[in-house]
C-alpha cells in the first residue's frame, strides 16, 4: 500500500511562503561575505569518482562495483537514480521492440525486475506512455538497493556522498590528468528546515559556495587517487556523469551547447553557426491525486504571467484524462478500459496519482541569452565561474526558479484553467477534483511538491578528440541515425549543392567510394537503411529524434510567443544506434570518462541519446572500460588511437562487455543487413 502525507505541516508552508526579496538579499549577502577556500575537512581515496548519481551515473557504479572497485559516487541531490527519481520523470522511455526482446544492459534489465518485483507488476500507474509508470521516491531506494548489491557481490566498496557538488579540480603539471577534485558537501544547520525544504532555486548557488551558510553547513572533501602498486598511466578515473555536463565546463576541454551550425552531416540544422542558447527544455515534474470531491485550489500569485503558455498542444489531446493517465504513476484500482489510437487506458478513479511531464505545460524552454539554463563558457567566463573557486553549478537560477514557478501555474491550469494557447478556448474545462501533492513523504519526497532537480534533456556535449574522418573532433551526429527522408525539397533548397551531394555520398553506406569516383547523382543514390556502425561500439541506443525547442522570444511564456523555426525539422524516428567509446573521450584530459547526456553528440543525435536505457548503456560502458583499462595498465584513449583500425585489446573489451550481459550491438547489425523495417 502506497499512502502520502495530505497536509503540509504549519512550518513548511511558512518555508514556502517566504517572499522572493528576502531570498535575493540573502543571495546577495552571501556573495558578498562568501569566505576563501579552508583546507579540507577530509580526504576520501577511490578508484572510480563517479559525479553525478543519475542513470549513467549509477550504471557506471553498479559495473565497477561488480568488477570489486572503489568508487565515490557523489549527486547534487539525496537520491540516486536521476530521470526517475530526482527528476520525477518515472516512466520509461523504451521502443516497442527492444522492449519486446528486452534487449538492454543487465543492469538495465535488473532494475526493471526491482521495479516488477517490488509492486508485483511492472506499470502500477496503468500509464500508456510507457509499460513502466511508478513513484520516484521508490525508484531511489530500489536503485540504491542494487548498487548496494552489487558491492557485495562484486566485493566492491561504494561510498556515497549525498548532497555533494564538485567544486574545483586539480590537474597534474601537464594538464592530462585529474590528480584531485575538491567537493562541497552540505546539510542542514541545526534548526533549520530539512533538505528539500525549499526548491532548487533557492538553495543551488548556496551549495558550490565553501562558506557555511544560514541554512548550510558544510563539510569539504577532497577526492583522490587510491594509492595503486602497480604501473598504471592512470592511477584513478573521473566520471563526468552531471546532468548538465559540469566537469567539462570545469575541465575546459572542448564541447558543444545548443544547436550546431549545419552541414551535410547535421542537415535538418535550422542555423548556420552555433547558437549555445537554444537547448532543449527542462521540466520540474510534480505529482496530483485524483479525488472523490473538488478540492479547494489556490491561485499563485504568479499564474497570470504563465497563462499565455500552457495548452493541450494538439486537438487529439485535449482531453484531460488523456493527459492525466498519460504519465500515472499509481492506481490502486483500474477504471474502465478504453483505448487512444494504439495505446490501451484506463480512465481514472479516486486515489490514483499522476506525474505530469508535457510539453506545453511545465517544460520551460529559454532560447536567449537573456534566459538560457545552462551558461555557455562565454557566460561562465563573464560570470568568474571559470575562475579558480569561482564555480557555481554553470546554470542560471533565476531561470530555474522561473521554471519552478512555470510548473506550480501548470497545475493550476490543469485544474481550474479555461484559456489554451495553442487551441480555441472552449477545450479547456476546470477538473478540481485533485489535490497537488508535496510534503516529504509524497511522490517527489519534497515539502514544495516540485521534483528535487529538473529533468534536464540536454547539456553540455564534448566533442571528442580528432580520428580519420573526424579531424575537427568526434561526433555522433544527425545523419548517422536519422530515417529521414532526405530526398525532400527543403533539402534541396536549403543545402547547398556540395553539401547536398555530400550528404548522399555519406548516405551510400558501402557504396559511398563508388558513388565518388562514378560521380554519382544524388538522385541516383540508393541509400543505406541502418546506422552507422562503429568499430568501436560499447553500447547501445535507440529512441525517436524527439524535440521540446526552445521559444523564440524572451520569456517563453510571453503571450504568443512560438517554439525556434526549425528546430523540429529533424523531429522523427531513427535506426537502432551504437554508442562508440570515442564518444566518451574528451580532448586533453586522459584519466576522465563522459557518460549520460553529456557525450559527443549533436544536437541532432542528443535527442534520441538521452533517455533511460540510452543512459544506463553508456554508464554501463564506462565502468567496464575502467575496469578493463586498470587490468590492462592501458589508458581508455589508447584503445581507440588506431581507429578505424580496431587493436587487439579493443576487441577484448567488447567481448568483456558483451560476455557480461552488455550489448554493443543490436541483432543482425551488419553493414550488410539493410532491413530494419521491424525495429
Amino acid at each position: 500500500m502506497v499512502c502520502f502525507g495530505k497536509k503540509w505541516s504549519l512550518w513548511q508552508r511558512a518555508i514556502a511562503s517566504v517572499s522572493a526579496s528576502a531570498i535575493l538579499l540573502e543571495s546577495a549577502v552571501l556573495s558578498v561575505i562568501a569566505a576563501p577556500p579552508r583546507s579540507p575537512d577530509k580526504t576520501v581515496e577511490c578508484e572510480v569518482l563517479v559525479v553525478g548519481g543519475g542513470l549513467a551515473g549509477a550504471a557506471t557504479a553498479y559495473e565497477s562495483l561488480l568488477a570489486g572497485r572503489t568508487v565515490c559516487l557523489t549527486e547534487l541531490t539525496d537520491w540516486v537514480g536521476g530521470q526517475i527519481s530526482s527528476q520525477g520523470t518515472s516512466a520509461l522511455d523504451e521502443t516497442t521492440r527492444q522492449r519486446s526482446l528486452l534487449y538492454y544492459s543487465r543492469g538495465y534489465k535488473e532494475l526493471r525486475r526491482r521495479i516488477e518485483n517490488k509492486y508485483g507488476e511492472l506499470n502500477p500507474g496503468e500509464c500508456w506512455v510507457s509499460f513502466s509508470c511508478y513513484i520516484p521516491a521508490d525508484a531511489h531506494e530500489l536503485l540504491f538497493e542494487q548498487l548496494e548489491d552489487a558491492a557485495d557481490r562484486g566485493d566492491g566498496t561504494l561510498k556515497w556522498f549525498p548532497a555533494t557538488v564538485i567544486k574545483e579540480l586539480e590537474l597534474s603539471g601537464d594538464g592530462k590528468q585529474i590528480d584531485r577534485a575538491i567537493a562541497i558537501q552540505h546539510k542542514p544547520r541545526p534548526g533549520t528546515p530539512p533538505l528539500n525544504a525549499k526548491p532548487l532555486s533557492q538553495t543551488i548557488e548556496d551549495a558550490y559556495r565553501y562558506a557555511n551558510s544560514s541554512q548550510f553547513e558544510k563539510t569539504i572533501i577532497r577526492f583522490s587517487a587510491k594509492p595503486r602498486s602497480d604501473n598504471q598511466p592512470a592511477d584513478w578515473y573521473v566520471v563526468e556523469a552531471t546532468e548538465t555536463g559540469e566537469l567539462i565546463a570545469l575541465a575546459d576541454v572542448p564541447y558543444r551547447l545548443g544547436l550546431d551550425p549545419r552541414t551535410h552531416r547535421e542537415p535538418s540544422s535550422p542555423v548556420t553557426t552555433t547558437d549555445p542558447y537554444c537547448t532543449q527544455g527542462f521540466t520540474y515534474t510534480f505529482a496530483m491525486e485524483r479525488t472523490e470531491q473538488p478540492q479547494p485550489q489556490e491561485k499563485p500569485s504568479f499564474y497570470d504571467q504563465y497563462a499565455p503558455y500552457y495548452s493541450y498542444e494538439l486537438p487529439r489531446l485535449a482531453n484531460f484524462d488523456l493527459v492525466f493517465t498519460y504519465r500515472r504513476i499509481w492506481s490502486p484500482r483500474s477504471g474502465e478500459p478504453g483505448s487512444f489510437g494504439p495505446f490501451k487506458w484506463t480512465t481514472p478513479t479516486p486515489g490514483d496519482i499522476s506525474m505530469q511531464n508535457w510539453t506545453w505545460g511545465n517544460d520551460y524552454r529559454p532560447g536567449t541569452s537573456k534566459d538560457n539554463l545552462i551558461y555557455s563558457r562565454e557566460q561562465l567566463q563573464q560570470t568568474g565561474q571559470l575562475q579558480s573557486g569561482g564555480w557555481l553549478g554553470g546554470l542560471r537560477a533565476e531561470t530555474l526558479r522561473r521554471g519552478e514557478e512555470n510548473a506550480l501555474g501548470y497545475y493550476y491550469w490543469l485544474v481550474q484553467g479555461t484559456t489554451d494557447s495553442q487551441l480555441e478556448d472552449d477545450v479547456k474545462h476546470p477538473n478540481p477534483n485533485h489535490r497537488f501533492l508535496s510534503g516529504f513523504d509524497a511522490p517527489m519526497g519534497t515539502a514544495h511538491g516540485l521534483s528535487k532537480y529538473p529533468y534536464i534533456r540536454e547539456g553540455r556535449r564534448i566533442i571528442g578528440r580528432p580520428y580519420f574522418g573526424y579531424e575537427e573532433g568526434f561526433s555522433v551526429t544527425e545523419l548517422d541515425i536519422s530515417r529521414r527522408d532526405y530526398s525532400k525539397e527543403y533539402y534541396q533548397e536549403t543545402l547547398s549543392p556540395r553539401m547536398y551531394r555530400n550528404l548522399w555520398v555519406a548516405l551510400a553506406g558501402l557504396k559511398s567510394a563508388e558513388a565518388i569516383v562514378n560521380n554519382t547523382a544524388p538522385e541516383d543514390i540508393m541509400r543505406r537503411t541502418r546506422s552507422t556502425i562503429y568499430p568501436d561500439a560499447v553500447g547501445i541506443a535507440q529512441y525517436p529524434i524527439d524535440f521540446h525547442p526552445c521559444m523564440t522570444l524572451s520569456p517563453p511564456e510571453k503571450p504568443g510567443n512560438t517554439e525556434r523555426e526549425g528546430v523540429r525539422i529533424g523531429q522523427g524516428s531513427s535506426f537502432p544506434a551504437q554508442i562508440p567509446l570515442r564518444a566518451l573521450i574528451p580532448q586533453k584530459i586522459d584519466n576522465l570518462l563522459v557518460v549520460g547526456k553529456s557525450i559527443a553528440t549533436s544536437h541532432t543525435a542528443a535527442a534520441a541519446y538521452r533517455v533511460h536505457s540510452f543512459e544506463w548503456s553508456s554508464g554501463a560502458a564506462a565502468g567496464m572500460t575502467i575496469d578493463f583499462a586498470f587490468d590492462r595498465a592501458i589508458a581508455p584513449y589508447q584503445l581507440v588511437e588506431t581507429m578505424p583500425r580496431v587493436t587487439r585489446e579493443l576487441r577484448d573489451l567488447q567481448s568483456r562487455l558483451q560476455w557480461s550481459g552488455n550489448p554493443i550491438a543490436f541483432p543482425d547489425t551488419s553493414i550488410f543487413n539493410l532491413d530494419w523495417s521491424q525495429w
